[in-house]
């Protein structure tokens, strides 16, 4: 839901047990002393185009928590002068007593500040933002009790934000940004306002607090899932505020830099109060893009001039690698991928065409729907690599990487975007080689076998890479139905954020098809348990020859404290074929043969062996099937002729090698059965497997029929799913095809608290999709366990485009070294061994593979939509991204800030008129 989506709740107040006085609108009763207040609070006048009306955010920010003896005395306070409880009393002829405890109340309830100064309480008022806004929200009663106030916050912004669209002057927001210490080049440092340390250092007192934006958000059921918890840090008379009125804990000089550091790793931007006196600030606001509303100002309505720092972010395009890294936490979007290699056609790459520094700014010009529709890339595209690869892991980055001997670097590079490196090294069908440009001139570049390599490391106890948790949310238990590759990623990306993960498998061997589905000689299961111990290591629990549904249910489960659950138990059973003769004992399916294979268990399989399939599991079947003692022959038959089989071409060959005969375009009629064994299988020719709609629709030469005499038929005609009793009162909706319903971007299920992924969720599909399934299964199950968050605001939406190669350069440089392969294994010895006697590449070979790499793509910069904060930079393993100084602005006080206003507003105006007259001036 889009902010122009969303409605208000805001009711007339019957929270009060006195008398209210009330003015009439339009047939609605409104408080006049709160509309006052509101004004006088706001600085503003009744009648003018900025002043506070009934029922607007404003009002609705103070009316339920204040009575009219409240607002009353709130009336006599002063804006930034501070005054004492007997100043007030005096001013309002009022008590001192009464005044002195509605002070109290003011101060808690977040409309006026108060320090004790010589010992005696003063207190003063400031402006709605940064000021009392803030302050409200960050009382947590009062949001609880009054969720009105949490969407006046909201629209407030929806109020002002419009208003200041191409009028604010460059530094002269209420917030501004500032950019991370460590981003900002020695060469451009010439301000040391804009360093955080010297805020920090120059403090006394500090405190510590929940963000007020995200909590606003949080209470209106939108929260974007980023770290909120104490990540406000308060300095000097606001800490003393913020700490005497509970709003806040006191914390140290040292606390300040770790939280700091803390937002800083966990890729928040820095933002201060800009309405003090040029270069100070009174706080320090640790933010993400898609929450906080300082940076809903530049993303709603692209006014970035009202927050912007002095910088803005330069890529050296001949060092980067596209990544991604920086693209993931800018917090504008005004990073993306797009294209290195140069082109036929030169690129359109801005992404702002117009701005509201000279054009009329609209709601039509508005980007409303900012929380939900960030893009990874440019219309124009980026590398083959990233864009193909079902889980966008950024090859580019880790082969650059490679290429520098970073081989450690390179597989934390990976394992943000897959924790499995070494079992998709082994088993990954090469989706980023597909389209490979290097694939264009010659062959594409090696990319698996570079991961094979890289991924060595995390087989070794000494060099494998644990990842240090972001935060500790061990108060949320989630539990894992499934150990395949969706269930471990998704354990392994909850783990990061420290939920306490247990994962339920009924078999007694963890890996799910990883270990039961996918034959030795192709994963060796010692692989597989390697990168599950990093799992374990990561503290996740794993708890095997358990059947959910049998042994326990999922109530059960719920009844001992658990949050949310993550079905991932894949399709595990083969599918029959409906023809004569399947039920005889010597027809087995082919998910069941390999499962007794990876268990060690007997097949009893032998003689002439017939697989029914063509796909990578049929594939897998036939060639254990040739390897088992007592086998004579196997011949697979599928319906598609050679070109068209879905297996992978590799694989073919491959079992071609290891004397696997096989048969194009034959579809068995029946399976004949003599003395109770199975003696033959009766096949027709098949001409054509798809209708001309694309529609599976086999059609046969019913003249064309063969007998193939065979002792055993093992059945890889696909798969589906045994759910037992799993779901059993659950009221988890299944679709036509048995899987389970989810939705496509959450994966949450019809029942709320239970979310479901990889083959059972999409129908069997490859490792590399389930693993990409478990990481948003992650994502959104940590929203789900915490409250009042969104499951899709903020949320990577992997948009990704693919360069135009027909646009490419002819002229592309490139060098002519060959694809390294590693050395050949002969079918005649692998046919003999249910071990894998592939090797890896050497690391001389790995220089040479990743010198291939033609480096297609780049990130791109939009200078306007950048804000200069600097969290692109810390991600940037490449030295390829860094701020760059363009202005020197230190900010305004608050009574010359209008002055600058009404002088951008009239070259503005001057500009739109210019832009009427001439539509082909320069927009920007």
């Amino acid at each position: 839901m889009g902010a122009k989506q969303q409605k208000t709740n805001f009711n007339k107040s019957t929270r009060f047990n006195f008398a209210l006085t009330w003015a009439d609108v339009d047939g609605r009763k409104y408080r006049q002393e709160i509309l006052d207040l509101a004004n006088k609070i706001g600085r503003t006048k009744a009648g003018t185009s900025r002043e506070a009306i009934p029922f607007g955010p404003e009002y609705y920010a103070l009316e339920p928590i204040l009575d009219p003896y409240q607002a009353k005395i709130a009336m006599h306070l002063e804006f930034r002068k501070k005054l004492s409880a007997s100043d007030v009393a005096e001013s309002s002829g009022e008590p001192y007593d009464k005044v002195s405890k509605t002070l109290e109340y003011l101060a808690w309830a977040g409309l006026a500040f108060v320090n004790t100064i010589d010992g005696v309480d003063m207190y003063w008022q400031d402006i709605f933002v940064p000021g009392h806004l803030e302050m409200i929200n960050n009382n947590k009663e009062l949001v609880e009790k009054y969720p009105a106030v949490a969407e006046a916050f909201y629209y407030f912004g929806s109020k002002k934000g419009p208003m200041a669209a191409g009028i604010m002057p460059v530094g002269g927001g209420p917030m501004r940004v500032l950019p991370i210490e460590r981003s900002i080049d020695g060469n451009t440092r010439k301000a040391t306002y804009e360093e955080l340390s010297k805020h920090l250092n120059e403090a006394t007192v500090f405190s510590v607090s929940d963000c007020s934006c995200r909590t606003s958000r949080e209470a209106m059921g939108e929260g974007c899932g980023h770290l909120k918890e104490e990540m406000c840090i308060q300095l000097d008379h606001a800490a003393e505020y913020y700490i005497k009125t509970g709003r806040g804990r006191e914390i140290t000089r040292e606390e300040a830099f770790e939280i700091i550091r803390k937002a800083e790793d966990n890729g928040l931007m820095h933002s201060i109060p800009n309405l003090d006196e040029p270069g100070h600030t009174h706080a320090i606001c640790n933010c993400c893009g898609c929450g906080c509303y300082a940076m809903r100002l530049a993303n709603e309505y692209l006014n970035n001039d009202i927050v912007r720092s002095n910088y803005k972010s330069v890529v050296d395009e001949a060092k980067c690698v596209a990544c991604g890294e920086c693209v993931d936490v800018c917090p504008t979007n005004a990073l993306r991928l797009g294209q290195k290699l140069c082109s036929k056609e030169p690129l359109d790459e801005t992404i702002t065409k117009v701005t509201p520094r000279n054009t009329e700014w609209l709601e039509d010009k508005w980007n409303s729907e900012y929380r939900v529709n960030r893009k990874n890339t440019l219309d124009s595209g980026t590398a083959p690599c990233i864009t193909k690869c079902p889980a966008h892991i950024p090859v580019q980055g880790y082969i650059k990487l490679a290429s520098q001997g970073k081989y450690n670097d390179a597989l934390e590079l990976i394992k943000k975007h897959n924790p499995l490196p070494a079992v998709c090294g082994r088993i990954c069908p090469r989706l980023c080689e597909e389209d490979c440009t290097r694939g264009d001139f010659d062959e594409a570049v090696a990319v698996d076998d570079v991961k094979k390599f890289i991924a060595e490391k995390d087989l070794e106890t000494t060099t494998r890479y644990i990842p240090k948790k972001r935060h500790n949310y061990n108060d949320k238990k989630i539990a894992i139905i499934g150990s395949g590759p969706s269930g471990l990623t998704c354990a392994y990306d909850l783990a990061l954020d420290g939920y306490d993960i247990t994962v339920f498998e009924k078999e007694k061997k963890l890996g799910g098809m990883l270990a039961l589905g996918i034959p030795s000689y192709r994963l060796e299961k010692a692989v597989v348990e390697a990168e599950i111990d990093v799992i374990k290591e990561m503290g996740v629990d794993f708890q095997t020859g358990v059947e959910v549904g049998k042994d326990l249910t999922i109530q059960d489960l719920r009844n001992q404290g658990y949050n949310a659950f993550y079905i991932a138990i894949g399709a595990q059973s083969g599918r029959k074929l409906g023809i004569e003769g399947e039920e005889a004992t010597e027809v087995i399916s082919g998910v069941d043969f390999l499962r007794k294979i990876n268990l060690g268990e007997e097949t009893g399989v032998e003689g002439r062996v017939v697989v029914l399939g063509g796909g990578n599991v049929a594939i897998d079947v036939a060639r254990t099937s040739v390897r088992l003692k007592n086998v004579k022959e196997t011949q697979l038959f599928c319906l598609e002729a050679r070109a068209n089989m879905p297996a992978h071409k590799e694989e073919v060959e491959e079992a071609l090698e290891e004397e696997v005969r096989i048969n194009n375009s034959w579809g068995p009629t029946r399976i004949i059965i003599e003395n109770g064994k199975v003696t033959a299988v009766e096949f027709k020719k098949c001409q054509s497997t798809f209708d001309e709609e694309g529609r599976f629709n086999p059609k046969y030469d019913e003249t064309d029929k063969k007998i193939v005499p065979c002792d055993y038929v093992l059945l890889a005609v696909g798969q589906t799913y045994v759910y037992g009793n799993l779901l059993q009162g659950e009221e988890v909706k299944l679709t036509n095809r048995n899987t389970i319903e989810v939705d496509p971007r959450t994966l949450q299920t019809s029942k709320k608290d239970i979310f479901a992924g990889g083959d059972v969720a999409s129908g069997p599909r490859l490792a590399i999709d389930a693993i990409a399934a478990g990481k948003e299964a992650a994502v959104s199950i940590h929203r789900f366990v915490q409250k009042g968050q969104s499951l899709v605001f903020g949320r990577d939406t992997h948009s990704y485009a693919l360069l135009n190669k027909e646009n490419l350069d002819d002229r592309i440089d490139y060098d002519g070294t060959e694809r390294q392969r590693i050395k050949h294994v002969d079918g005649k010895v692998s046919k003999t061994t249910f071990k894998d006697l592939r090797g890896t590449l050497t690391e001389e070979q790995i220089k040479k593979e990743t010198a291939r790499c033609l480096s297609c793509g780049a990130t791109k910069a939009d200078e306007y939509l950048c804000v200069g904060c600097g969290a692109c930079t810390l991600r940037c393993k490449f030295d390829a991204i860094k701020l760059e100084r363009i202005y020197d602005v230190k900010g305004y006080e608050l009574d010359d800030l209008p002055k600058a206003v009404i002088k951008k507003a009239i070259v503005r105006k001057a500009k739109i008129a210019l832009n009427k007259i001439n539509p082909f001036t320069e927009t920007r």
